[in-house]
Formats: C-alpha cells, structure tokens, sequence
C-alpha cells in the first residue's frame, strides 16, 4: 500500500452469484432498515453488498482524490517542490513493502480465516498479536535506520534533482517515513475484521485519509508550504486507517496482547506466506518507482505523471484496484471448502466483468481526457495541462490489464500461493525496465506512459497463464461474448463522447468543463444502455437484480 495512494481496499463488481451459497439471504422485504444496515455493516449477507458499499466508498474517496489533486496543483502546480513531494512517497512505500510484504492484510486473512472456520477466536487474536508485535519492532527499526540513510537514498533513486530539490525531498521523506507503521497497524487490525466480512470501517477510512491532505493543503499552506500535504499525510493516517480500523476491531471484541514469540505456528505461516512478498517486487508497485527514476531528470515531470496517474486510478479503483478486499475472503473460502470449480468460475467471471466494466470506463475516460485535465489543472500552463491529458489518455488504454492482474494475483493468494506470482512479477519487472529506458530515451515521458501500458499488459498475461497451467483457473472459462458486446458498446459510447467534447468548444472556466462533461458523460451512459441492451448483455440484468 502507498501512502501517496488512498487506502481502499480495491472492489470487485459483480462476483456474489457463486457465493451466495454460503451466506445466508437477510430477510429485507419485512424490514427496510435492516437491508441498509446490512449494506453498512455486510458481515452476514452477500459479496455484493459488501462491494456495493466498498464501490460507493471508493467512489467518494476518488472524488476527494480528485479534490486533493486539484488543491495540490492549485497551490503548488508542477513546481520542484512538489516534484519533491511526490517522490518523498517513495522510500517509506518501498520500506513498508520489502519489510512487511506491502499488503499486510492479504495473508493475514488467510490465517484467520482458518482459525475462524475452526470457531477459534481467541487463537486468533493470539496469532494476530503475536504478528502485530514481531513485525511492529521490524518495521519500527526499519523507520529509523530509513530515516538515517534517506539522504543517500534520495540521491542514488532521483539522480535528476538538483541539490534543491533532493535536500527538500529527503526532509519529506524522513516526515512521510513514520506514517508507513501506522498503515501496516492499520492494515493488520483491518484484516480481522476482513475476516468477518465487516467492510464498514474500511470504507470510511480512505475518506479521512483524503480530507487530512485537503485540510492541511488548504489550512496549513501559508505557513508550511509543501510541509503541509505531509502534515495532512500524518493526520490522515493515523486518525483514518490506524485509528479507525482499531476502533472496529475493539468494538468487534480484539483481545490484543503484546507477545513476542517467532516461533509460533502462525507467525511462522504468516513469514511463510508473505517472505515472497517481501522479496518480490511486481511491476504493479515498481512501475511508479521505474517512472520517478525517469521523471526526475525532468523538472516537473514527477508531477506531470503522478497527477496523470492520479487521475487513471481514482475510477480505477471502482473496478478493482487493488482487486480483493472484499473478494479475497469469499476466494479464500471457496478454496478452502475445495470447492474449486466455483472458485474457477467466481474468479473468471470477476475478471470477465471486470474487463467488460474497465471497456466502458476507459471509453469515457479517454473521451472526457481533456476537460476533466482541464477541470483539475490548477496553476498549470496550457502546456503542462495538455501533456498531462495525453498521459492520462495513454495510462488509460491499459485500465483492464490494471483490473485484471489485481484479482488474478490475490487467486493464487486465496489458494495460499504467494511464490509463484512474486517469481512471476520479479521476471516481468527486469524484463520491462528496459523497454521503459528505451522508450524514455526515444519518446520522453510519453515514453514511460507506453512502457508502463505493456509492462502491465506482460504482468496480467503472465499471471492468467500461470493460473492456466496450474488448472487453477482455465482461461477459456473467460465470458467472451460478454467481453465482445462490452468492447462494442465502448468503442460506440467512446465516438459519441468525443463528439460532444469535439463540437462543444472548451474554453477555460469550471462550469463550462462540467457542462462538458456531464453532456458528454450522458451521451456516453445512453449508447452503453442502448448497445449493451441491444448485445443481450447479461451486465445490466446482472446489475439491476442485484439492486432490486
């Protein structure tokens, strides 16, 4: 998890059909209230309900990444100061990630939900506390001798600062470096209520998170200057994912006791499981680290890309992100129960909705590129504004590789495989580091925008390949007709957007951008309904079933 990212677990639309089974159906016709607080709290009913809640979660927390993005570049723009400040993210993202394999929660819920089918809660709590405690004094050693060396870290990772900006990226770094334990604290207490299927916390806390940069951006930039997004950083943290998270797991009943003991059966299992994560580095967290390397002999560049990549990920995130925090328990249950032909079929058709849900977005994407840049530009020139646009645009050509590779990997985590796709995401990097440097010599950063596309495009087919081989999950269970009748409709909706933008001149000011892209946006909505009515998608039944 980056700390420059909102701390969302990732949705993935659409995949309850095969679960429900094993869950048992609240009675919402007798009781209204009851369906909405299941919907706030969905720790007994469906997969859906909780991705409904983690949708509209991660779609509020876009919104206010969007309204982080757009004070950032308001305040600052794409100075070298903020170039900075992007890349002060950098070294705390890689010590939380080599130390405490990144996404602590991933096999933590493994091991708890085992204890949890075996009714045993308080070896649970036990083994969570055993593992808090080893890995708090790791990571907390890690934060200082991180905190000493930043200043060579700085100058070996951005080779492009000048002393300027490498001075204010170390100062940064060593302010940012704390919030990664409060992350991994957050991350560890989460995972039990991931275990309970108790979505609600998770939801809310992403949206602290965000409103701590906005305030201190807004608030404490006259005083502080840049100093102020890390404040907001920190406040954001630990009030939104350390705190928050907590405050569940008590209310939950957390018997947490500080132990520390390395030889227990759980923490052993838990090193087991997560050593490949933390030796493994996927492209999907070096990409961003591949193109700050790059970026950074280009004054600004850091700042161009990030708000480019910013902007891709924040509807991004609705079909998956991080792809799991509310499948990777249903996944996980299937496969434990041995019921492997329904995990086959739940994982194939979250990635078939999935792909078939990113060709849609990325058609409106890709068509609205240029007012919603404009939109959140801030003190951008016009040039500034136009590349980022043109990243964006590029970035979002690869949107369902990007979903795709999120669910595909925590299968083979639900399966209890964290090697092969750490192997797997090792190769893929060296192999794509040269074609970055290639492109980037040839093409600038429009290059590394390119190079990121097939990077991923390599990861996500490495990892269904290896599924397919292992006859873990068969790639001809992909719903194809579905996919055809989705990237129809997108490529449909895609011409009537850009239409709209085309023919309506975009001129600056803010509600004429929104007028824009709430014309086009309802041009796009109608021809996807349209095609995919027309394609005899099961998509819309699928949608409106689950709503009714």
């Amino acid at each position: 998890m980056s700390i420059n990212e909102d701390p969302n677990p990732a949705v993935n639309p659409l995949e309850s059909a095969t679960l429900e089974p094993l869950i048992a159906a609240p009675d919402t016709a007798r009781n209204p209230r009851r369906s909405l607080f299941a919907i706030l709290r969905p720790s007994s009913q469906s997969a859906f309900s909780a991705t409904l809640l983690l949708m509209v979660s991660t779609f509020l927390s876009g919104v206010l990444g969007l309204v982080r993005t757009y004070y950032i570049n308001r305040i600052f723009g794409a100075s070298p100061e903020t170039d900075a400040y992007n890349a002060a993210f950098q070294l705390p993202d890689m010590l939380a990630y080599f130390l405490v394999g990144g996404v602590v929660s991933i096999s933590l819920v493994t091991i708890l939900s085992r204890y949890r089918a075996q009714n045993d809660e308080t070896g649970a709590d036990r083994a969570l506390s055993i593992i808090l405690t080893a890995m708090a004094t790791v990571l907390l050693i890690g934060i200082v001798l991180a905190e000493i060396f930043a200043p060579y870290y700085t100058h070996i990772a951005f080779r492009g600062f000048d002393p300027h900006r490498a001075a204010l990226c170390t100062t940064l770094t060593r302010l940012l470096l704390p919030a990664q334990f409060f992350f991994f604290f957050g991350g560890v207490i989460g995972s039990r209520l991931l275990v309970r299927k108790i979505f609600l916390y998770q939801a809310i806390s992403p949206l602290i998170y965000n409103s701590g940069i906005i305030l201190g951006a807004i608030f404490l930039h006259q005083r502080f200057g840049i100093y102020s997004l890390a404040i907001g950083v920190l406040a954001g943290v630990v009030l939104g994912p350390a705190t928050l998270n907590l405050f569940g797991a008590l209310r939950d009943g957390l018997r947490y006791t500080p132990i520390l003991n390395l030889r227990h059966p759980a923490f052993l299992e838990w090193l087991r499981l997560t050593f490949p994560l933390m030796i493994g580095v996927s492209l999907v967290t070096a990409d961003k680290w591949i193109l700050s390397y790059f970026a950074s002999n280009d004054v600004g560049g850091i700042s161009l890309l990030t708000v480019a990549k910013t902007l891709f990920t924040a509807p991004m995130g609705i079909l998956g992100q991080a792809a799991g925090a509310a499948s990777l328990p249903f996944f996980s249950a299937l496969y434990s129960q041995r019921r492997f032909d329904d995990f086959a079929s739940a994982v194939n058709r979250s990635v078939s909705r999935v792909i078939a849900a990113s060709f849609l977005l990325g058609a409106w994407m890709i068509a609205l590129a240029n007012p919603i840049v404009n939109l959140l530009r801030g003190s951008f020139t016009p040039a500034e504004t136009h590349a980022t646009a043109l990243y964006f645009t590029l970035f979002t050509l690869s949107i369902a590789f990007w979903a795709a590779q999120g669910i595909y990997a925590r299968s083979f985590y639900a399966a209890g495989n964290t090697i092969t796709p750490a192997t797997a995401g090792w190769i893929v990097t060296l192999v794509s580091i040269p074609i970055y440097a290639l492109l980037f010599r040839s093409l600038g950063l429009k290059g590394l925008t390119i190079a990121s596309d097939i990077g991923i495009v390599i990861q996500t087919l490495t990892l269904a390949l290896l599924l397919n081989r292992r006859k873990l999950v068969r790639l001809s269970g992909l719903e194809l007709r579905e996919l055809s009748g989705a990237l129809l409709a997108a490529v449909i909706s895609f011409a009537g957007a850009a239409a709209v933008v085309h023919f309506i001149p975009l001129r600056h000011g803010h509600v004429r951008d929104l007028l824009i892209i709430a014309a086009a946006t309802l041009v796009w909505a109608a021809l996807c309904f349209a095609t995919l009515h027309l394609t005899g998608s099961k998509l819309l039944h699928q949608i409106r079933s689950r709503i009714a």
